[in-house]
């Protein structure tokens, strides 16, 4: 794994979030998260004619607690700000088209700095304005 251009941030006891910089690539499979997250982030490259085996998903009962969200930045540059649990600031990135990212704990803010257009990928079902709290 070229871990130059993987980022995770933390604050004192916990991780924030995991950043995968466009200029990323490796061969094979690489994860990007431990077992224990509710969102799992991976990256796969497989060569022309590698076949995945035809597969269903079996229930498996999980409890989520907190939800986890992926972007996928497809064009365009937003600036993130990252925040403790107590909504403490404790530092930003800029991403880029290609970036992606995967807000694990604590909070965030976005500005975007371009045009931008963007791809998240969270838990289900949408808990609507339970789900988050505005802040700032």
């Amino acid at each position: 794994m070229n871990q130059n251009h993987i980022e995770q941030i933390f604050d004192e006891y916990r991780m924030i979030a995991i950043i995968i910089y466009a200029e990323y690539h490796s061969d094979g499979i690489d994860f990007f998260t431990p077992p224990n997250l509710s969102q799992q982030l991976a990256s796969m490259k497989r060569p022309k004619g590698y076949k995945i085996p035809s597969h269903i998903h079996k229930p498996v009962p999980r409890e989520v607690k907190y939800t986890q969200e992926t972007l996928f930045i497809k064009s365009g540059c937003v600036e993130i700000k990252f925040y403790d649990e107590n909504k403490e600031y404790l530092e930003s990135r800029t991403l880029k088209t290609g970036d992606v990212i995967l807000l694990v704990s604590g909070g965030h803010d976005f500005t975007m700095l371009e045009d931008t257009e963007m791809i998240e990928v969270k838990q289900g079902p949408y808990a609507g304005e339970e789900d988050k709290e505005i802040f700032g």
